[in-house]
């Protein structure tokens, strides 16, 4: 699912899953016996772009960050999770070191580059020390890339951090599951922060083992989505959204699925049903 024009209006639409070496997916995606090495070639054959978790637990080699990049074609894009050192352990207090040298190796994806995901602890709370913290870290983000922030806990909506991150442009990142209802993401999208919009189909469901077949049926909640989005897309340049296996067992489904929807939501939806 290369990057392309969605919903009639001149924007670029990146659809994609949360990873892409799950050995469930041989057999409904992956040619049985493909090696892990070989899954992001094929990967990028199917889809434009792709979130990295791998970073979140460490700063990859180059070399590796360079396997990737030559992996894929020159349109795919990578957005990838800050390290949680940065985010979890120091909670963004004495980083910027840390920060320059993530920022110095995801450079080497070069043009396939796409946006950083901050995704803070649910414990992050905005209290006057954190707000203190929080604005003197916002600086150390460099302003020619593209941020997205992920906070789960509801303190950090108000005016003045959504102001803040605004004048930055930084989109605060939309997570489908179980850290906000649906109702108030729809709010905050259509008071965007950020000329892009990040979206994370993260499902509140068990975790699944297998991840490699559709457990629960989400059209209903995808054709909510897809009415929103087809309602702003005029106030994004992008829209980039990524599947959680969790949503409803086999995140590829849910990529596919959600960008046929974006051109045709009833048409879409009434072939999702009839196939549950």
């Amino acid at each position: 699912m290369a990057p392309s024009v969605g919903c009639e209006v001149t924007m670029s639409l990146f659809l994609g899953t949360q990873g892409w070496a799950y050995r469930a997916w041989a057999g409904p995606f992956y040619p049985d016996g493909l090696s892990f090495g070989k899954m992001l070639a094929f990967y990028g054959k199917e889809f434009g772009t792709v979130e990295v978790d791998e970073t979140f637990y460490g700063l990859p080699p180059a070399k590796v960050v360079v396997q990737w990049k030559e992996a894929v074609s020159s349109s795919f894009v990578f957005s990838l999770k800050v390290p949680q050192q940065i985010t979890h352990d120091r909670r963004l207090v004495n980083s910027s070191d840390l920060l320059a040298r993530f920022i110095d190796r995801v450079r080497l994806l070069e043009s396939r580059l796409g946006v950083l995901l901050l995704q803070m602890s649910p414990d992050f709370v905005a209290t006057p020390e954190n707000r203190a913290v929080f604005e003197e870290f916002l600086p150390s983000l460099d302003r020619d890339l593209r941020w997205a922030i992920e906070f789960r806990h509801g303190s950090w909506f108000d005016q003045n951090i959504l102001s803040l991150l605004r004048r930055r442009g930084i989109a605060v990142v939309l997570a489908d599951g179980r850290w906000f209802t649906r109702e108030r993401l729809f709010e905050m999208a259509r008071d965007p922060t950020a000329r892009f919009l990040y979206v994370r189909w993260m499902g509140q469901g068990p975790c699944y083992t297998d991840f490699g077949a559709v457990r629960d049926d989400r059209a209903a909640v995808l054709s909510e989505w897809a009415t929103l989005v087809n309602a702003i897309t005029g106030r994004f340049d992008a829209i980039y959204g990524y599947f959680n296996n969790r949503f409803e067992g086999y995140a590829p489904n849910g990529a596919r699925g959600f960008e046929r929807m974006l051109q045709n939501p009833s048409e879409e939806k009434r072939r999702l049903v009839s196939e549950t």
